[in-house]
């Protein structure tokens, strides 16, 4: 995948990833993440329609959301959104969410049935979890991958096609 790709916006008022210190995109508030780069978010109540986003907002977010509560769950429990490094180039991106889904697969590996039925297991502070069973934690973020996961499938198939030819 090419940055131009990555950061691709098919229409106007896309929410992506941004240089920090630039205006976030359009119905978006602030730019989450340190480091050069941020991701467009706003505080509830999000805009509605919600915004379409680019591969590098949505494979960001896999990769924030997979990272933070990994570390939630097994590591230091302190990883934070405004912690979380972005990147404006496609292979620091894929490279990311590489990262964060390994850590996820290995807190799942790690997960036995008692495990799994624990209420407040994970300490994710942007979710329900530590209100919920793991198992509901579990279901979550795997709807999330496939869902975020298909967009930019489709995302990829529509830029290969416009872009490309």
């Amino acid at each position: 995948m090419t940055d131009e790709e990555y950061l691709w916006e098919p229409v106007d008022g896309c929410w992506s990833i941004r240089p920090s210190g630039t205006d976030p995109g359009p119905g978006a508030t602030s730019l989450v993440g340190a480091g050069g780069w941020g991701r467009d978010t706003s505080e509830p109540p999000f805009p509605w329609p919600p915004p379409l986003t680019t591969i590098a907002w949505r494979l960001g977010h896999l990769s924030e959301m997979l990272t933070l509560r990994a570390d939630h769950l097994s590591g230091s429990h302190s990883l934070t959104r405004g912690g979380f490094r972005f990147s404006g180039e496609a292979a620091a991106g894929v490279a990311a969410f590489r990262a964060g889904a390994q850590a996820w697969r290995m807190v799942l590996s790690q997960a036995d049935e008692s495990t799994l039925d624990a209420i407040g297991r994970s300490t994710y502070p942007y979710g329900s979890d530590p209100e919920d069973p793991f198992i509901e934690t579990v279901w979550w973020v795997n709807q999330e991958l496939l869902h975020h996961g298909a967009e930019i499938a489709l995302l990829r198939d529509l830029y290969s096609r416009m872009i490309r030819g």
